[in-house]
């Protein structure tokens, strides 16, 4: 089945970049591209830019509405996603917990639907 992870952390959360903390938890990400074999195959994945780069879009009545920023206010921002082929949840959420966001903020683990 597969699973979507989606990271989120409150800003200055994590280690600050050109730290050797920052690069031990970089490292980290890189390593959980190769998947955990016997757990998880990682599909697709990748960081996002700073929440002040979105735009949020809302169509309404034939009326687009785009937005600057993120629509929602929140303490933790949305800043990137894993994609992961796990046999069950238990598989997909030790992947999860092995993710660095984890210790900083949090990661939603959810069932993609399949069509």
């Amino acid at each position: 089945m597969k699973y979507m992870l989606t990271l989120y952390a409150a800003p200055g959360a994590e280690p600050a970049p050109g730290t050797p903390e920052f690069d031990a938890m970089m490292a980290e990400y890189m390593a959980l591209g190769e998947g955990m074999p016997g757990v998880a195959t990682f599909l697709a994945g990748e960081g996002l830019q700073p929440v002040e780069t979105a735009t949020t879009v809302r169509k309404r009545r034939d009326r687009v509405e785009t937005i600057d920023g993120p629509f929602a206010e929140t303490r933790e921002h949305l800043g990137g996603f894993y994609l992961i082929e796990a046999a069950d949840l238990d598989a997909a959420l030790r992947f999860a917990a092995a993710i660095p966001a984890a210790r900083y903020g949090s990661v939603e683990v959810r069932p993609v639907m399949e069509y």
